[in-house]
């Protein structure tokens, strides 16, 4: 069952520049979608699109944009609130940036808990605390008492999905989450999202450059180039026998870091 359909979406400057150029894709309930290109091809735009943040001096235009039969074309900010967290969660790369540095990242949690699903203060921390132990973090009471800046990359990455899942939402958007962490915590914070949705039945839409990491994670792919969907199609198909000549060049640069090992694995396990 479709959960989120995009048609037709360009996204435009003041002068008319287009940042995204007729972008049309769907994401069913379960589903792991793709977004794949360089830096500047429009996947983040396309991303923020759905979750209503777009910066304000661009223009957003859709022919249909709908959420689990909501038109986000013409969403109310009372709609956008009840979407944005509660049913579409998001996850960014360098998650340090979005924590508070003050703050105790459980307190954070918990803050979410207390607010959005109306806990009491000791029955949200008791939350944040199952929450942070979920994702796979040992120790999470002491976990919810650090400090952002004592924690390592991953370790927030998986704070930082605690919070966007907290509200039990049906579509989470990780743009980049993997990008700023080593092979081995990629490789944990890539686990804990196969848990979620094996476990929840989340869709994700999943942002990244890193086709090794797309391969693992996705379903499908599109990749984007210059605002625009080039390809698209089965990820292990797409990467194995790209079509379009960019993707070709995509799939070269990353065969040192492995691709191709990726895909025999995947072929092997499907």
């Amino acid at each position: 069952m479709t959960l989120l359909e995009v048609s037709q979406l360009s996204i435009t400057t003041e002068d008319g520049s287009l940042l995204v150029d007729d972008v049309s894709f769907t994401i069913d309930r379960g589903q792991t979608l793709g977004l794949v290109g360089e830096s500047g091809s429009g996947k983040s735009l396309s991303c923020r699109s759905v979750l209503g943040i777009v910066p304000d001096a661009l223009t957003v235009t859709a022919r249909r944009r709908f959420f689990d039969g909501i038109d986000l074309n013409r969403a109310t900010r009372a709609q956008w609130r009840a979407i944005r967290g509660p049913r579409i969660g998001a996850v960014f790369q360098d998650p340090g940036s979005h924590l508070n540095p003050s703050i105790p990242v459980g307190r954070q949690l918990a803050e979410v808990h207390r607010v959005k699903r109306g806990l009491s203060r000791r029955d949200a921390r008791a939350a944040a605390v199952s929450g942070l132990g979920d994702l796979g973090l040992v120790a999470p009471e002491r976990v919810a008492r650090a400090l952002p800046h004592e924690l390592s990359g991953g370790m927030l990455q998986r704070v930082l999905l605690a919070i966007a899942i907290a509200e039990s939402p049906e579509l989470l958007i990780a743009d980049e989450p993997t990008t700023a962490l080593d092979v081995t915590v990629q490789a944990e914070v890539l686990d804990v999202l196969a848990d979620l949705r094996a476990t929840t039945g989340l869709a994700i839409l999943f942002v990244s450059h890193d086709l090794p990491v797309v391969v693992q994670v996705c379903d499908s792919i599109h990749v984007m180039r210059h605002g625009r969907i080039i390809e698209s199609g089965d990820s292990s198909t797409v990467l194995s026998a790209p079509a379009h000549e960019y993707t070709r060049a995509l799939v070269r640069a990353h065969a040192e870091y492995g691709l191709d090992r990726v895909l025999t694995r995947e072929a092997a396990h499907a």
